[in-house]
């Protein structure tokens, strides 16, 4: 796989807390780890980096750093999207991804989900079955 210059991590931050609460981000240098073997020459985008206290951002500040990371999501050639439940923000990118033709992968348990059904060009359950997807499709070139 060596078709992708650069790589748009998408993912949950915040779902659905009410509170500047926000979930673990771990998955960010476990899918960026898979991501950088896969594809070693890739550019790996993540919106999350730079701005782990994003939600303590006040609204200016807040929504430039929301459109830029719309706007660095259509510069990808391919999105991963991490979706372990619902996220506002990642199914924005995922529609905006869709919409400008750019390859999204889903890596989600929502396979009904109209989103991560109709937006998503693979779906893969769990990281471990990305993982194991990009072991087994080392040498194919995806568009």
């Amino acid at each position: 796989m060596n078709g992708f210059n650069k790589i748009f991590i998408a993912g949950v931050i915040q779902g659905s807390h009410q509170d500047n609460t926000i979930h673990s981000q771990n998955y960010r240098q476990e899918l960026r780890n898979l991501l950088v073997s896969a594809f070693p020459d890739a550019k790996i985008y993540d919106p999350f980096e730079g701005h782990e206290n994003s939600i303590e951002y006040d609204d200016k500040k807040g929504r430039d750093t929301f459109l830029s990371g719309i706007k660095a999501v259509l510069e990808s050639d391919l999105v991963i999207a991490y979706l372990p439940h619902a996220s506002l923000g990642t199914a924005i990118e995922v529609w905006e991804s869709h919409k400008k033709g750019i390859p999204v992968w889903t890596i989600s348990p929502m396979k009904t989900n109209w989103v991560v059904r109709f937006c998503s060009d693979k779906v893969f359950d769990n990281i471990e079955d990305f993982a194991a997807y990009l072991q087994n499709h080392h040498s194919v070139v995806e568009n």
